[in-house]
């Protein structure tokens, strides 16, 4: 599992997301997930099929199946 906490007291977890080929896609995975309550910044790479996601307590994985999923994409598991 690839999820740590951080010393400010952040959590930060790394997603498997398959289908990514581009911005767009790192965009609209991005902006679905930014949209869970609790995070504060996520970093998706379409070269590599990895989202980071930095928030403040471990989410749900239902939560990030469905932001991937409503973005057109589908959560792999954790990276």
């Amino acid at each position: 599992m690839t999820s740590q906490t951080d010393t400010q007291g952040t959590v930060t977890t790394v997603y498997k997301v398959s289908g990514m080929s581009c911005g767009h896609c790192e965009g609209a995975v991005s902006g679905e997930i930014s949209e869970i309550p609790g995070v504060s910044s996520v970093k998706a790479v379409a070269s590599t099929g990895e989202v980071t996601v930095v928030s403040a307590a471990p989410l749900e994985e239902e939560a990030v199946r469905a932001a991937v999923d409503e973005a057109g994409f589908e959560l792999v598991g954790l990276a």
